[in-house]
């Protein structure tokens, strides 16, 4: 019998943008063997992996270092660029002045603010208390505890421009916040953009300079790289993962992913608990050739 080899068309993928919780880290908040292991091989085979996420630079840089390769890291949604080596490429902060309305504007809502810094001592992260954050925030405010200083009122802590606020709490007090925010009067000086864990009944709401978001840092990047967005792939799980996905020529999301990703015509993956990144990375993979009889 003679055997022919066929070739399946995949996309020709030189640059693998991946966010973080939910899609890279599984639910024990681990990178799976499976995955850790598919992101090696796409890096051997000439592919670059960038983390895109939503925490700090400073919070992420223990999950890029696990995957034992160089890398950047797009974080805080979009607004710094930066290298393991600590290298920035591009930084898109928020306004003090912008800031100091935002708060005023949200004032019922004290409670559940936070702000962030791009610095790496004590004052990196900034609120006012504790007691009306959820129990999963407040978990990772305890691990972050030497980069916090309590601060009243907040506007106090604004003698330079932040990187962002952030608005933390249960699924309904974080809906209120939006259409607090909805009534502000900040259209076009600010990017709202939310991250919801209903499961944990964990919603955060991030406030970022006007046209940050983690699909325009990526573009950037890709740009500065030299890739088309044709070359781009890009995997998500959540509602701000939604410019990043729709920058990619190859948006890719977790079968975990929330309701809004999924009516969008997107692959989908596997789930973060079953090596959902793996299976993005065996479409960037491709070409591939299969032997048939």
């Amino acid at each position: 019998m003679v055997k022919s080899v066929v070739k399946i068309s995949r996309p020709s993928v030189r640059l693998l943008a991946t966010d973080i919780d939910g899609t890279l880290l599984n639910p024990q908040f681990q990178i799976s063997e499976g995955d850790l292991a598919a992101l090696r091989r796409a890096h051997a085979a000439g592919i670059e992996i960038v983390l895109v996420t939503g925490r700090r630079h400073t919070f992420a840089m223990p999950i890029a270092k696990q995957l034992g390769f160089d890398l950047w890291l797009i974080s805080s949604n979009g607004a710094v660029t930066r290298s393991l080596a600590g290298e920035t490429f591009h930084r898109d902060l928020m306004p003090a002045e912008t800031c100091q309305r935002l708060c005023g504007a949200m004032q019922e809502f004290r409670g559940n603010t936070v702000l962030t810094f791009d610095q790496e001592t004590k004052g990196a992260i900034v609120l006012e208390r504790l007691d009306e954050l959820g129990a999963s925030i407040r978990r990772w405010l305890e691990k972050n505890m030497e980069y916090i200083e309590f601060v009243v009122p907040i506007e106090k802590a604004l003698v330079n421009d932040p990187v962002q606020a952030m608005f933390c709490g249960t699924m309904t007090r974080m809906s209120a916040a939006l259409r607090a925010l909805d009534g502000a009067g900040m259209n076009g000086t600010v990017t709202v953009l939310r991250t919801e864990y209903p499961e944990r009944d964990l919603a955060m709401i991030d406030v970022l300079n006007t046209g940050c978001s983690k699909g325009h840092a990526l573009e950037r990047w890709a740009a500065h790289r030299g890739y088309r967005r044709e070359e781009v792939m890009a995997v998500g799980d959540n509602h701000n993962d939604v410019e990043m996905l729709e920058f990619a020529g190859y948006p890719v999301i977790m079968g975990n992913a929330c309701e809004e990703l999924r009516g969008r015509g997107w692959t989908v993956t596997r789930g973060n608990d079953d090596c959902g990144v793996a299976g993005a990375v065996e479409l960037a993979l491709g070409p591939s050739l299969v032997v048939s009889g």
